[in-house]
């Protein structure tokens, strides 16, 4: 990727003619170098009367006689005029990861490692765990760690509290590295498309827990995990990034669960990296990933 700085714009729209010309046009009105584009158009779908058009451009920064504020603003227009969901972001702003934790560590210190070595170039203000497992690992970086307790009969509390802490933080993104708990139906909708998930196996399959339990007792031969966003419905989200490893009938579930492994961790970290570089991009339960 290019060191310079750059906003990046991402939008969606209905699908019509003049829409690439009509940004593009813009842009180069104001001698805006264009460093990355990636466009898609998706087919109406049954219950749709058109399609939709999905784009993200890399302007570099020093080539507009603008900041970003400005451009935001005479960009307006254009958004009005074709109906965009859109935003603009700056490079030069990092965006800041909030991690919820559980008992299992690799996702945790998988990105603890990336994010140390700026591979993953982030601010973390915090992790929160419902156990108190890690704060001495967690606080040992430098992140303050919250030890928010989750029983059956304080769950709607505990995840008011992880909103609150979230705010507090101002976080962009919440990333459950295997957090073993249901988020609440409030802390969804209060985070749309930037509460991210790993679940330990190639989702729609084996959904819910003990999901290597669940593929071993079905013989399956593939095994994988899926980052997705999370809705209230559980394992359901929008999927951002998926992979598999091959099995075969010698291999016991605790095979399949330390394989599994190194595919959350790698699923993990290119779905978090694709959702912080603006890559992702939502249309109803489906996602456009632009790689």
């Amino acid at each position: 990727m290019h060191r310079e700085r750059f906003y990046t714009l991402s939008a969606s729209c209905p699908d019509r003619v003049g829409i690439v010309a009509r940004v593009s046009g813009f842009i180069s009105s104001h001698q805006g170098w264009i460093l990355e584009t990636a466009l898609h158009a998706q087919p109406p779908d049954e219950d749709e009367d058109v399609g939709r058009y999905f784009m993200r451009i890399e302007i570099r920064a020093d080539s507009l006689p603008f900041m970003l504020a400005e451009l935001r603003e005479r960009f307006q227009p254009i958004a009005a005029e074709f109906g965009m969901d859109w935003k603009i972001t700056d490079s030069a702003v990092k965006k800041r990861v909030v991690i919820l934790v559980s008992q299992q560590e690799h996702c945790l210190y998988d990105l603890l490692a990336r994010w140390q070595s700026r591979e993953l170039d982030v601010e973390i203000p915090c992790v929160i765990s419902n156990h108190e497992t890690f704060r001495g690992f967690v606080e040992w970086h430098g992140i303050p760690f919250h030890h928010v307790p989750v029983a059956p009969d304080n769950k709607t509390a505990a995840c008011a509290e992880m909103r609150r802490i979230f705010e507090e933080a101002r976080g962009d993104a919440m990333v459950l590295a295997r957090y073993m708990q249901i988020i609440s139906p409030e802390l969804c909708a209060a985070c749309p498309g930037r509460i991210l998930n790993i679940h330990h196996s190639f989702l729609p399959s084996f959904v819910g827990a003990r999901p290597y339990h669940q593929a071993w007792a079905k013989g399956v031969k593939l095994i994988g995990a899926t980052c997705h966003y999370v809705t209230a419905e559980l394992d359901q989200g929008p999927i951002i990034e998926q992979d598999v490893i091959r099995i075969d009938h010698s291999d016991t579930v605790a095979d399949m669960v330390r394989y599994g492994k190194d595919i959350e961790k790698t699923v993990l970290a290119r779905g978090l990296r694709y959702h912080l570089e603006d890559r992702v991009l939502l249309h109803g339960n489906k996602t456009i990933v632009f790689r």
